[in-house]
């Protein structure tokens, strides 16, 4: 059974620490970004891919660290992904980051995981978070793949009308809702 509370998070809002600069932390950095283009992101690892310096180059609010990582690498940051090849690195950061109360991501682990990454669909402003429970990345991405071929481009135009609608009514809550309702059920 899935117990996963999903949140979104205002990524721009927090300090993001991406352990490992390899494929994986290519693909958390990349996923990041792709959310939230203006996130605080901070890459640390002893080599990074070449992919990642050039992304970094488009995103100003990126730091690259290349050195080992140090549990004072931890300080003032509010989120942490691992993604490093070498497991026993990727423990010691989680526990580091218990330690401090951080909430951790370790790639491809979800015994150590306080989140996951989800797998997303984006159409505007509608964004579709998919998740598995950790159990598989693959049947999230592939989900996710069908949903961005079925769901229309314009949706984000009848978001808009639906905003502009609901910005114009009249109400308490529950009239608000009820009127709401009323126009959605075209939806079905």
């Amino acid at each position: 059974m899935n117990t996963l509370f999903p949140i979104f998070v205002k990524a721009e809002k927090l300090r993001i620490l991406i352990v490992g600069g390899g494929y994986v932390g290519l693909e958390k950095l990349t996923a990041v970004l792709a959310n939230s283009p203006e996130a605080r992101v901070t890459l640390i690892a002893p080599e990074i891919r070449a992919e990642i310096p050039e992304l970094a180059q488009q995103h100003p609010l990126v730091t690259l660290v290349q050195q080992p990582y140090h549990i004072d690498n931890l300080e003032g940051f509010d989120l942490v992904i691992v993604g490093t090849n070498d497991k026993a690195v990727n423990r010691q950061v989680q526990a580091d980051c218990k330690a401090r109360h951080l909430l951790v991501n370790v790639a491809d682990t979800p015994d150590l995981c306080d989140f996951y990454l989800s797998s997303v669909v984006k159409k505007g402003d509608l964004k579709i978070a998919i998740s598995t429970n950790g159990k598989s990345p693959t049947f999230a991405k592939r989900f996710r793949e069908v949903l961005e071929e079925i769901l229309p481009d314009s949706l984000q135009e009848t978001l808009d009308n639906l905003t502009a609608i609901r910005n114009q009514l009249k109400g308490d809550f529950v009239q608000k809702m009820e009127k709401l309702n009323e126009i959605t059920k075209v939806l079905r």
